[in-house]
């Protein structure tokens, strides 16, 4: 009997197409959910049958309630290096290799970019409005040039984010819980404290990793401390930003506006607030998925799952 292996949360339909799965054949079986699944209780009804999990990032998530359901389950693959949505504790008590994939910068930082530019030129904005006729040149521009760029974090992916501002000649400060003078000079930035560069800053992009620190980092404070003229960027994970405060200062324009690609629930819901704001510009968590990255990601899902079947898995971040 061929091992069952389930693909989650392939949105677009692309994942058979993005990688040879012919490889896995006559060992494995391969079906693929194009949708969320939904609760737990529902992720463990559709999964219970199956030995091999294969998640999309944080889009299902698999914590100890559910590893443990799963009577079947021998491993669990990531895309990515790391999923805080997954408890490794419960998969390693249990005996089952979590392995992950490869990743890069690229990908997030250029939507991030891309969201700045927007929200600096009201491109989406101006795009809906001439598909609906409506009257020419409302809105006027800022230029970036000249303009100031505080970067949240100042790894692989805000380094190229502070790359890409110092290409359209901004003014680049850069902050993180560990940030160093000569830390943020590495990464082509000046230091500020948190403080300084949310005061200072036309544009704040966030690029940190969600943990305890990170939590609820941008809330009502900080907001306050911002400029009436400067936009958040987040690109990153949604709870970094306390959702309800940054509906609350797009609302009174405590900030002129938002780029955002990550919510705290995704997908996010129909009738979320955040989509009937005129001041913000959404994304439905895109920074990953680019043609290029996908074929990453199932590329070396694949692998995994064949080196796994073959008695010696590769790329295990936990067990």
């Amino acid at each position: 009997m061929p091992l069952r292996c389930a693909v989650l949360d392939d949105y677009q339909n692309v994942a058979l197409k993005m990688a040879d799965w012919s490889v896995l054949k006559p060992d494995v079986d391969v079906t693929v959910f194009n949708k969320s699944i939904g609760n737990a209780d529902a992720v463990i009804a559709a999964l219970k049958d199956f030995e091999i999990v294969c998640v999309m990032r944080e889009r299902t998530p698999l914590p100890r309630k559910i590893i443990e359901a799963l009577p079947k389950l021998k491993l669990i693959i990531t895309t990515s290096g790391r999923n805080a949505s997954i408890d490794m504790k419960a998969a390693a008590e249990r005996g089952i290799p979590v392995c992950g994939t490869r990743a890069g910068p690229h990908h997030t930082a250029e939507l991030a970019f891309g969201l700045i530019l927007d929200l600096a030129r009201s491109i989406s904005f101006e795009d809906a409005r001439m598909k609906a006729g409506e009257p020419w040149q409302t809105t006027i521009g800022l230029e970036l040039h000249g303009s100031t760029l505080g970067i949240l974090g100042l790894g692989k992916l805000g380094s190229r984010v502070a790359g890409f501002g110092r290409a359209f000649g901004m003014k680049v400060l850069a902050w993180s819980p560990n940030m160093t003078p000569e830390k943020a000079k590495e990464g082509g930035a000046e230091y500020a404290t948190k403080e300084e560069l949310l005061k200072q800053s036309d544009f704040v992009s966030i690029h940190l990793v969600l943990g305890d620190r990170s939590r609820g980092l941008i809330g009502a404070g900080e907001f306050a401390l911002m400029k009436p003229t400067a936009y958040l960027v987040n690109t990153s994970r949604g709870p970094i930003v306390k959702e309800a405060d940054l509906i609350a200062a797009l609302r009174a324009k405590t900030i002129a506006g938002a780029g955002i690609d990550v919510y705290d629930t995704e997908p996010l819901s129909k009738d979320h607030p955040l989509r009937t704001l005129p001041n913000v510009v959404l994304t439905p968590h895109l920074g990953y998925v680019t043609e290029q990255m996908y074929r990453i990601f199932y590329g070396d899902t694949v692998e995994d799952i064949r080196a796994f079947v073959d008695g010696a898995p590769v790329r295990v971040i936990g067990a």
